[in-house]
């Protein structure tokens, strides 16, 4: 069991297991999955937008503008959001995926989605077409968000159970 707060200051419990991340808040309010949110810096804004309707559907959503303080440490906090996380989004648009942070968060969610099916990878096309998808994920199914934003977002919504 992992105990921490939301941004909100309500305190949480989360409990992990089978690969899900289930979580009660002292509000009541039920969490149903933990999902980090891996993206560009270019792609912030839709990131966070897709954050927000995560959110809205009741899963605790990590995104680095939100997680991330002035003097934290990067690399601790961005570990700590994948150690945490069920399902990882990782978002890609026309302006890549093959940023240095955004690989070494793949491919970390990667190895554990292989060797201990801790975490589900959830590809996620923000804008443009499918360009620069490393070899090893271009067999996975993506969320389309560019064709029809809520369609794609509902799809997404279906594969975090």
């Amino acid at each position: 069991m992992i105990a921490g707060l939301s941004d909100t200051g309500s305190s949480a419990v989360f409990i992990q297991g089978s690969g899900m991340l289930k979580a009660m808040q002292a509000a009541g309010r039920v969490v149903v999955a933990a999902v980090f949110i891996s993206h560009r810096r270019d792609d912030a804004g839709l990131a966070e937008r897709l954050a927000r309707q995560l959110e809205a559907a009741g899963h605790q959503v990590w995104l680095d503008t939100w997680k991330i303080g002035i003097g934290d440490s990067v690399v601790a906090r961005i570990n700590e959001g994948l150690e945490s996380a069920a399902y990882v989004a990782v978002c890609y648009s026309s302006a890549g995926m093959l940023s240095p942070w955004m690989s070494r968060e793949w491919m970390a969610a990667l190895h554990d989605q292989l060797e201990r099916h801790r975490v589900k990878l959830l590809p996620v096309l923000l804008t443009g077409q499918p360009t620069q998808i490393p070899a090893i994920l271009q067999d996975l199914k993506y969320a389309d968000l560019v064709t029809d934003w809520d369609a794609g977002v509902a799809e997404l919504l279906r594969a975090i159970r």
